[in-house]
This record gives C-alpha cells, sequence and structure tokens, in this order.
C-alpha cells in the first residue's frame, strides 16, 4: 500500500465518490473519501494525501475556499488539487485556478479523463532532479532540495509553479508559447487548456515577488524568463 498514491476525495455525493472511489482502487491508487470540509480536514491532519479531489459545491465552506486555506497552509501548500466541477465557463474555471487548484474536470467526466489527469498533476509533482542548482541574476533554483530564492530570501513556489520556473530559467531569453509550455511543462496535456498557462504565470509572478518582473509576456508569442530586469525609477518596493 506504501507505493499507491493517496487520494482524498472530497465530494458530498455518495454515488459519485463512490464511483471515483473504485476507478482508483482498480488503477492502483488509494483513495479516502470525505463528504465535508470538516472530515476533509481531520482527513489532511491525520494523513498528507499525494493529491486532493476537491468538490467545487459542498455544505458548509466551498471548495474554492477550502483550496485557498489549504494553499496558504504551509503543510497542504504543495499538495495539488484537482476541483471537480459542474461549472463549466472559462470565469469559473478561471476562478478555480486562482484558488489555488492545480487544475479542474467539469463535471459529468470520464474515468480515462479523471485517471490522465491525476497521473499529470502527481508527474508535475515531483520535480526534475537533474540539474542542480541554476542561477539567472538574483534568482536560484535548487532541483535537489526543491528550494528557490532571489537575493538570499526563500520563496515558496507549488508544484506546478517550480516545474515552469525550472523551464523557463533553464531556456532563460527565450520565447515560449503557451503549446510549447503545455508540451514542456505539463507533459501530457490533451485535456489541459492553453490559459491555464496564463493562470500559472500569473501565480509564479506574484510568489516571485520582485523576481516577477523578469517573466515577460510576449504579445502573440508567448512568455520568456530574462535577466534584464526593467531599471527601477522610484525606492518603493
Amino acid at each position: 500500500m506504501r507505493n499507491m498514491p493517496r487520494v482524498l476525495i472530497v465530494e458530498d455525493e455518495p454515488a459519485i465518490a463512490e464511483l471515483i472511489a473504485v476507478n482508483l482502487r482498480h488503477n492502483g491508487f488509494q483513495p479516502t473519501w470525505a463528504m465535508d470540509s470538516a472530515t476533509a480536514q481531520r482527513e489532511l491532519d491525520a494523513v498528507l494525501p499525494d493529491v486532493i479531489l476537491l468538490d467545487w459545491m459542498l455544505p458548509g465552506e466551498s471548495g474554492l475556499s477550502l483550496a485557498r486555506k489549504w494553499r496558504a497552509d504551509a503543510r497542504t501548500k504543495a499538495v495539488p488539487i484537482l476541483m471537480l466541477t459542474a461549472r463549466g465557463d472559462e470565469a469559473d474555471r478561471v476562478a478555480g485556478l486562482d484558488a489555488g487548484a492545480d487544475d479542474y474536470i467539469t463535471k459529468p467526466f470520464s474515468t480515462k479523463e479523471m485517471l490522465a489527469r491525476i497521473r499529470a498533476v502527481l508527474r508535475r509533482r515531483t520535480p526534475e532532479h537533474a540539474g542542480g542548482v541554476v542561477a539567472i541574476g538574483e534568482l536560484q533554483l535548487d532541483t535537489a532540495t526543491h528550494r528557490v530564492a532571489f537575493q538570499g530570501q526563500p520563496v515558496k513556489l507549488g508544484p506546478t509553479e517550480f516545474k515552469l520556473l525550472h523551464y523557463l530559467m533553464k531556456h532563460a531569453e527565450r520565447v515560449h508559447s503557451r503549446a510549447q509550455l503545455l508540451d514542456k511543462v505539463w507533459g501530457d496535456h490533451v485535456f489541459i487548456e492553453e490559459r491555464t498557462v496564463d493562470v500559472h504565470v500569473k501565480r509564479l509572478r506574484e510568489a516571485l515577488g520582485g523576481a516577477g518582473a523578469m517573466i515577460e509576456t510576449v504579445r502573440g508569442a508567448g512568455y520568456r524568463l530574462t535577466a534584464q530586469t526593467p531599471i527601477q525609477t522610484c525606492s518603493g518596493a
């Protein structure tokens, strides 16, 4: 059981939760079910899962609120979160990503899609260990320890943002289209939309603080990480 990835299913509809759990068990995962936010928090406090399947609409505290809370907690910050939602329009999907979800699955969904998305976020959770320390200007990333620092100060990143930054730093000064980033960072992106890249770049910039300006948007082309940061014209941070 030790090598079976743990999946916490936070879903208030027993029939859906059971269907998900059965399929996960048949495909080498170890599922745990929580039907509300309080139960989910108890499960998280007891054992940290490898990935969380989080329903948007829950009794009491919403999945969106839980995602924000868990992303703000140092213990659960790096656990991948997949939002399960019946909300299919772009604004709601982006809201889920902005809240801290790594991906989303729109109901109704197929078992094949669910398993593909879970495997994809688990792959992204594990950084590439080859390459050791990468440094661009005062920004430094260490793949062995999964640490990032800017001007000597630690920077906290989620697993997807870490892998995105690693790729951009390894290929600094080059422009990468959203499709290229999906291919190189997300890998199996058959279910991932290009808009997802924009959300994670935004989240990465915010986490980097003063170093966020190193990630440039190249209109009509994509993104580039550059050491040529803009000259500061005021004394503010």
